[in-house]
């Protein structure tokens, strides 16, 4: 990817200062060179025809950013609306991403005049509700993955118990170290680089229990050897083979993948917490790592029968002034 150095400094600022995770920079520095490349176009800065991917922003400088106007960011936004057709939400991350990079141009370096994104305004995003396994499905997947006949079959029976149990991050799960297990709790390290800590149940203490016995008998690289999930080749896992591996064992317990993925069993944890186990809101906030408990909050509005059973509870309910 394409990339000038205010946008690496940038980039280095959220890493080191503010705790961005990995895939957040990433999106952050697509969005950023997606603007630098409509600027560039839109002041006929490269020659006409070029093809948008094909624009070079590595002459970007704090020069021409000092340039940028608010009716510019303004354009960027419309632009994505009519001609990449974008949805609210995908604008409105495009529009966090501009106020960000420009305000730390602006406040932090000093290095534009005025910030063109201060009165930027983000689109309206309305709530989606979030995608959840039912109980049945749950438990479909986990014994799919226990009955495997891969070889792997241990490692990623664990790894699907603790997703769906203790509703951790993929970047949380990859990056768990044996020392981080004492006794019934797991430390691990979530977003912002915050530490936080999970207590474990029965059903994962087992499926750790069983996937060590069988990790004991791998060849495991020096590199990986505190890295409680290796690969094959005696690797820390990888991001990517997680997602495979869950992936494949949606499917092979018939469950869509179009619609269900790895964060989509953080959702299901939660949910299932929540309909199943009357965890307070305030106790979900911890166990799931979030740093606002309205974030948490989504996972009271999931659950529609239980709604329905606490109208139906009111002691008002079978009042009739007919008969009362």
């Amino acid at each position: 990817m394409q990339t000038f150095p205010v946008l690496d400094l940038y980039c280095n600022y959220m890493v080191a200062a503010l705790g961005r995770s990995e895939r957040t920079v990433i999106e952050y520095r697509y969005d950023i060179i997606g603007f630098a490349r409509f600027y560039k176009q839109d002041h006929g800065l490269v020659p006409a025809g070029t093809e948008f991917e094909d624009i070079d922003v590595t002459d970007v400088d704090a020069r021409l950013l000092n340039k940028v106007t608010t009716d510019d960011l303004l354009a960027y936004i419309i632009w994505l609306s009519r001609t990449r057709k974008q949805s609210n939400a995908s604008r409105a991350r495009h529009v966090a991403s501009l106020k960000s990079f420009f305000k730390y141009l602006h406040s932090k370096k000093r290095l534009i005049d005025n910030n063109p994104a201060y009165d930027l305004e983000t689109p309206k995003v309305g709530k989606r509700l979030p995608k959840y396994l039912t109980l049945e499905q749950s438990q479909t997947l986990l014994k799919t993955a226990y009955e495997s006949p891969k070889e792997s079959n241990e490692r990623d029976y664990c790894m699907l118990t603790l997703f769906l149990n203790c509703g951790m991050r993929l970047s949380e799960l990859r990056g768990i170290d044996i020392n981080n297990i004492k006794d019934n709790t797991l430390t691990v390290i979530g977003k912002g680089n915050k530490e936080r800590t999970i207590y474990l149940n029965d059903a994962c203490l087992k499926a750790i229990d069983d996937w060590m016995n069988a990790r004991a008998k791998l060849k495991v690289k020096p590199e990986a050897k505190n890295a409680l999930f290796i690969s094959k080749r005696g690797t820390r896992i990888s991001d990517d083979m997680i997602q495979i591996t869950v992936k494949r064992l949606l499917l092979e317990a018939g469950i869509d993948t179009r619609v269900y993925s790895v964060h989509k069993l953080r959702h299901t944890a939660a949910t299932l917490m929540y309909k199943y186990g009357n965890v307070d809101i305030r106790n979900l906030q911890l166990i799931l790592g979030h740093q606002s408990v309205s974030t948490t909050q989504i996972y009271t509005h999931v659950d529609e029968e239980q709604l329905h059973k606490a109208i139906e509870s009111n002691p008002l309910a079978g009042f009739d002034p007919d008969k009362n």
